[in-house]
């Protein structure tokens, strides 16, 4: 790293450390260590989250208020931002969301809350339709997991193989029109119920808040570990879900440049 460049990673660190700063967005690429709470903290086994060197969140309209310069440089490194839901819901802060994080120089990527009561194609479609095609963007993102609150679809439970069957279709649909291959975010049980560990050569997000990946998704390989619902971040109004990458500065860097929208 350019002497020039080391100065400035410095000083930016400094601002964090007193409390962030609302000023001009980082320098694209740098790297900041996360300075996150937890209202409701875990003791994990090792690996516990803070051995991982990125970290990020996860937001909706839940999140009301983000300063995102200065969450950004407090450690969000990356941003996944709820888009869509079913065939016909966008998330009302998604718009802004987007927006903010990307004036903070920050990865940002968004996801799709899968609904079974509307087909794959109608809500690929209505996803495509909303998250536009940025450079720079992480890949898109299929939430898989059991809903017990719509109206309409809380028991709507297909077995396996049909869940299987209308996930490929969505990841066929969006993949062809992003360019990328769809990140996959899933629960324990969502995951041991529909046998998603067949899904090969895709990069998972689990959730998993009282025990580790290894633990709760036992010989699943993943990119992103959802650690905790209750995290604090300056610059975040109220609590907010924490996200680690399950590698090195290094290994990030180089995933990025391999997933990231040219």
């Amino acid at each position: 790293m350019k002497l020039s460049r080391c100065l400035a990673v410095l000083a930016l660190l400094a601002l964090a450390a007193c409390g962030g700063s609302s000023g001009p967005p980082a320098e694209p690429g740098v790297l900041f260590p996360a300075r996150f709470g937890d209202t409701d903290p875990v003791d994990f086994a090792n690996p516990k989250p803070s051995r991982f060197a990125v970290h990020g969140i996860d937001a909706a309209r839940f999140q009301k208020s983000i300063n995102w310069n200065t969450a950004r440089r407090n450690g969000v490194n990356f941003a996944f931002l709820k888009a869509t839901e079913g065939g016909d819901l966008l998330d009302p802060s998604f718009k802004s969301h987007w927006r903010g994080a990307g004036r903070a120089e920050m990865y940002r990527g968004a996801y799709h809350f899968y609904y079974f009561c509307t087909a794959p194609e109608v809500q690929a479609a209505w996803f495509i339709r909303n998250v536009p095609r940025s450079a720079g963007a992480l890949p898109p993102v299929l939430d898989m997991e059991w809903n017990p609150f719509s109206p309409t679809c809380a028991h709507v439970r297909p077995p396996a193989a049909e869940v299987r069957a209308q996930m490929r279709k969505w990841l066929r649909i969006v993949e062809a029109h992003y360019g990328q291959r769809p990140i996959i975010y899933t629960t324990p049980k969502f995951f041991s119920e529909n046998g998603l560990g067949l899904f090969q050569g895709y990069d998972f997000w689990l959730r998993t808040t009282a025990k580790t990946p290894a633990e709760a998704y036992p010989g699943q390989s993943w990119t992103f570990w959802q650690y905790t619902a209750t995290g604090a971040v300056p610059g975040i109004a109220g609590e907010v879900d924490l996200n680690a990458f399950g590698g090195s500065a290094a290994a990030w860097d180089a995933w990025v440049a391999r997933r990231a929208a040219p």
